[in-house]
């Protein structure tokens, strides 16, 4: 009896002393750090930093250990004393390799994507393209010259540039609605790679957070908010290949910092015909303590781009000997385009557990694109080329506010967002016509502007019961289309509104430290164009997406990260706008499934391995078997690569893509070749200098880029013939970096 009352009376006093942990985390100069990792091994809670570094742990007792972690720096261990609970617990941490022992597997929706942080930071990213790339899954293409935005593919989407997959930078978003060239339009060229932090992301549309375009899943990239040190870089390579890059710290005060970042960029490309592309970035960004709870930071930007393009060639004329790979049939091709942005981020601190975060963004951007996909088809003596011409101001703004902590009872513990914001598009002089040589216009099939405006709320709230963790939200999006048609002898205005509901709810359970098991569940949606809107009189216009994932993360050991999982999705009807030929085409209703797995391996402090698998199976719902294929969608893609850091002054990486071979039309009566491309980086670094050398497609090999079944005809051709017109994909491509840090 005696030693039961014992136990008793020491739980009693072990509940009693657990309360919360608080303090802040900066770096070794005294700077915050934002998103680090704080878990308490003996009870299983956790937590992490704010962007002002503030943090709090609940249920924390004496004698508990609590681990400090995050990317890039030493993991602290604690063990909690008296002094500790009772004021702040301050923590100091100093950088060190990228490791993957630094990511702590807690009990989070979006724990996948702090694993794959990794890979970005053992291999940055050495170009635009490269960002999205990095992304398990995720597979893009360029197809006009290097100045289009990418053609993207995930979970057996062919997504187009952006249509089911919403990509932000920082608060900005960078699909464009109601675009002159197609829905969700992603053009990301304003991003100087090297200002690239991280890349947040997540898979299907599971998140209270994201709304327009995020069915396959969303992207946001994370800009450096300081600079360690400036610097500049010089690249020269194969095809007249140029790039000057330059980031300078201008200020570094203890209250305020800034730093500015420009690239320009300069290559023919390996066609014939030469690209002439030109693109300069220009990024300014600045950042106000205003107290030790409170920040802001303002970011403007200026991006534009022109270029020529040798366009998508069918495979007639190179088996014919006509034109080579690398050929053209129309090289007048091309395109420009620019973007400036301004933008303010601001996060207040209200206690340590209730915090708020604002951001307002407005851009201005022009759009003029010349292509020509039919060659002869549909004029037989001035050819098929169109433009596409646009421009837009963006104007947009969200507030969230952040609950932690909240204790309701019977050991459940609770904490929730709730944010609330819009997003204006005034596009004029929307337009697609007929022209020739980039000069003339023949005939005008659409003209007009749009006004687009979308508002909307969320509530996003985690219960945490012991190794399980709940996850429901709801979000609410309300849209108003207009269009303006100039193309009518009448004034021509029409409008319409609608309202979607997307409810999500996740679930998770920690099985221990090392081991996750999840089931994601949810509704999302994208907008359709709004010239679909007012055709189709407002129906059908948002077309819901239904989701669940079913999967896994798991640490055998803490160099070692797996991760497997099972996903379905399903499409409502939707109808689409075809910005190449101004009309409306039904899409119908699709069903896909599949699976991704990973794998992540720390081999040894300076050497990391990694390698992601995935499998699609999609399909029309209401067409007949062997006619409901979804044309240029890839259903099976593996990507991988090893990277090597530090090892003495050296670091380097050797990667590699694959894509299966994929139907190209409805019947896969015309097959979309796969191809297997190898990259490599290696640098050597002495003092404050480093010298590099970047190989992309080490082997050599022969592939296409993009590829699209399409009906065509030649100058002489006396009927048109439908078959593979395709980019293809650059051959050998050496290049010389140097880099020097002051």
């Amino acid at each position: 009896m005696k030693k039961i009352i014992t136990v008793f009376v020491i739980l009693v006093v072990s509940v009693s002393y657990a309360q919360n942990l608080s303090g802040r985390i900066v770096d070794s100069e005294g700077n915050p750090l934002s998103d680090v990792g704080v878990f308490n091994k003996t009870s299983g809670s956790h937590s992490h930093s704010n962007q002002s570094g503030t943090y709090s742990l609940i249920k924390t007792s004496i004698k508990d250990s609590v681990y400090y972690s995050s990317l890039g720096y030493k993991t602290v261990l604690v063990v909690v004393d008296d002094a500790d609970l009772n004021q702040q617990k301050n923590i100091t941490l100093s950088k060190t390799n990228i490791s993957l022992e630094q990511v702590v597997l807690v009990s989070e929706v979006n724990t996948l994507s702090k694993f794959v942080d990794v890979d970005i930071q053992t291999n940055p990213v050495k170009s635009s393209q490269e960002i999205l790339r990095k992304v398990p899954g995720l597979i893009i293409g360029q197809h006009a010259g290097g100045g289009k935005a990418e053609q993207i593919f995930l979970r057996g989407f062919d997504i187009d540039h952006g249509t089911d997959v919403s990509i932000n930078v920082d608060g900005i978003p960078v699909n464009m609605v109601s675009h002159a060239h197609g829905q969700g339009y992603s053009d990301l060229h304003f991003v100087i790679p090297e200002t690239i932090e991280g890349i947040n992301f997540g898979k299907g549309p599971y998140f209270a957070n994201h709304g327009d375009f995020t069915t396959a899943g969303y992207i946001d990239l994370n800009l450096r908010k300081t600079l360690d040190n400036s610097l500049v870089s010089l690249e020269v390579g194969q095809f007249n290949t140029s790039r000057f890059m330059g980031m300078l710290k201008v200020l570094d005060t203890e209250k305020s910092n800034a730093y500015v970042a420009s690239e320009l960029y300069l290559t023919d490309g390996p066609f014939n015909s030469p690209q002439n592309f030109n693109r300069i970035n220009v990024m300014a960004r600045y950042n106000y303590k205003l107290a030790a709870d409170e920040d802001l930071t303002i970011t403007a930007s200026h991006f534009q781009s022109k270029w020529d393009a040798s366009g998508q060639i069918p495979q007639r004329a190179v088996d014919e000997g006509l034109i080579d790979r690398f050929g053209a049939i129309d090289d007048t091709e091309g395109g420009e385009t620019s973007r400036t942005n301004l933008s303010v981020n601001h996060f207040k601190v209200l206690d340590e557990n209730r915090a708020v975060k604002t951001k307002a963004f407005i851009s201005k951007y022009d759009f003029n694109l010349f292509s020509n996909f039919t060659f002869y088809l549909d004029d037989p003596v001035n050819g098929d080329q169109i433009e596409q011409k646009e421009s837009r101001v963006i104007v947009g703004a969200e507030s969230v506010f952040e609950r932690n902590n909240y204790e309701l009872g019977n050991n459940i513990h609770f904490e929730y967002q709730a944010g609330a914001g819009f997003r204006y598009d005034n596009v004029d002089d929307m337009q697609l016509s007929h022209t020739l040589n980039r000069m003339e216009i023949l005939e005008r099939y659409a003209y007009g502007d749009v006004d687009e405006v979308n508002t909307y709320g969320f509530v996003n709230t985690e219960f945490k019961i012991g190794k399980w963790t709940f996850n429901p939200a709801v979000r609410l999006d309300y849209f108003k289309f207009d269009y303006y048609n100039k193309l009518t002898d009448v004034y021509d205005n029409k409008s319409e509104s609608k309202v979607a509901v997307s409810p999500k709810l996740n679930t998770i359970f920690s099985v221990n430290s090392n081991w996750q098991l999840f089931l994601k569940t949810g509704m999302g949606f994208h907008s359709n164009d709004a010239r679909v809107v007012v055709a189709n009189q407002g129906e059908d216009i948002l077309p819901t997406a239904y989701g669940a994932d079913l999967g896994t993360i798991y640490k055998p050991f803490n160099k070692l990260a797996l991760n497997a999982t099972l996903w379905w999705l399903y499409l409502d009807q939707e109808f689409v706008y075809v910005g190449d030929a101004a009309i409306v085409e039904p899409s119908g209703e699709t069903r896909r499934l599949g699976v991704d797995i990973g794998a992540r391996y720390q081999v040894l402090p300076w050497l990391y391995i990694y390698a992601d698998a995935n499998y699609a199976h999609g399909r029309s719902v209401n067409d007949p078997d062997g006619e409901n294929y979804i044309p240029l969608a890839p259903d099976f893609t593996t990507v991988g690569g090893i990277s090597v850091e530090n090892l003495g002054n050296f670091s380097g990486a050797l990667t590699y893509r694959y894509v299966d071979d994929r139907p190209a039309n409805e019947d896969n009566s015309i097959i979309a070749e796969g191809y297997f491309v190898t990259d490599f980086n290696i640098s050597y670094s002495w003092k404050n200098w480093t010298y590099g050398i970047i190989i992309e497609n080490l082997l050599d090999t022969e592939w296409n880029e993009t590829q699209f079944a399409t009906e065509s005809r030649l100058f002489d051709e006396p009927a048109p013939v439908e078959e593979i017109h395709f980019t293809p994909g650059t051959p050998f491509y050496l290049r010389g970096k140097i880099t020097v840090a002051f």
